[in-house]
């Protein structure tokens, strides 16, 4: 199938943003002021990505009804090897199916707010709906590689997130980037340049690099990655990742 390369467009992403479902983001982390952030900062290609849940995914989508902010699914994952990646779909229909089939293999633990944070459930305008009452930072019984299989069977994306990171990065937790997982591309830490990145990590080099906000705090929302595409959705991510097709892929300098 050909790709047409005319009508392209530059779309300014952040992919790594929490909600006040996640137990360590804050109380301003709700679906209007996640949008009005975005807006602020020009940014029109968002994902969604709390910690091993889904639950707020539909009601940031509502919220940018009407706006020019795409809202792409997406979960932030803990494999059993303690490694954090982003799984981000095209549609919330993707996500869910994905949701549905990796549920199970989540421990059944209930969250102590006083000690790991809220867990918060809300609609578009922010309002409270209910507490998810299952602990959401632990790890799923999905490995990396079964994670991926996964992720892929529902036409996904799958990156490592903030790979450099001591805590639930794959370089330090695993030491290595696993062969056998055919990952394009990997996500460092806001905190490092890809120069100190690639000095440090040099297998880094054979991989596409983004860098996300890991947004916990509304002024963590960086949107740093700009895609030159002609439609925001993930096949045209990968074409501008491998720029490919007259797609291209660039970071601002943050």
């Amino acid at each position: 199938m050909s790709v047409k390369s005319h009508h392209l467009r530059e779309f300014r992403a952040e992919f790594h943003i929490h909600t006040v479902l996640s137990p360590c983001a804050s109380v301003e982390m709700i679906p209007p002021l996640i949008i009005e952030e975005a807006l602020e900062k020009k940014i029109n290609l968002i994902s969604i990505t709390d910690h091993n849940a889904i639950d707020n995914v539909p009601a940031v989508i509502e919220a940018a009804q009407g706006t020019d902010i795409t809202v792409l699914s997406g979960i932030e994952l803990q494999t059993r090897e303690e490694v954090h990646s982003l799984c981000l779909f095209d549609q919330f229909d993707q996500l869910l199916n994905f949701y549905n089939a990796i549920e199970d293999t989540f421990p059944k633990i209930n969250n102590n707010p006083d000690l790991f944070g809220e867990q918060f459930i809300v609609n578009a305008d922010g309002e409270f709906i209910r507490r998810e009452e299952r602990l959401l930072i632990t790890s799923s019984n999905l490995t990396l590689k079964l994670a991926w299989q996964e992720v892929n069977r529902f036409n996904g994306l799958m990156i490592p997130a903030h790979v450099n990171r001591t805590l639930f990065g794959l370089l330090p937790v695993l030491g290595f980037i696993p062969h056998d997982i055919p990952l394009e591309v990997l996500e460092i830490s806001k905190h490092l340049s890809v120069v100190e990145a690639v000095n440090r990590y040099p297998e880094l080099l054979n991989y596409h690099l983004i860098q996300g906000g890991d947004a916990h705090f509304l002024e963590e929302i960086l949107g740093i990655n700009v895609f030159v595409i002609s439609s925001p959705c993930i096949a045209e991510i990968k074409l501008a990742l491998r720029g490919q097709c007259n797609r291209i892929y660039h970071r601002l300098k943050s």
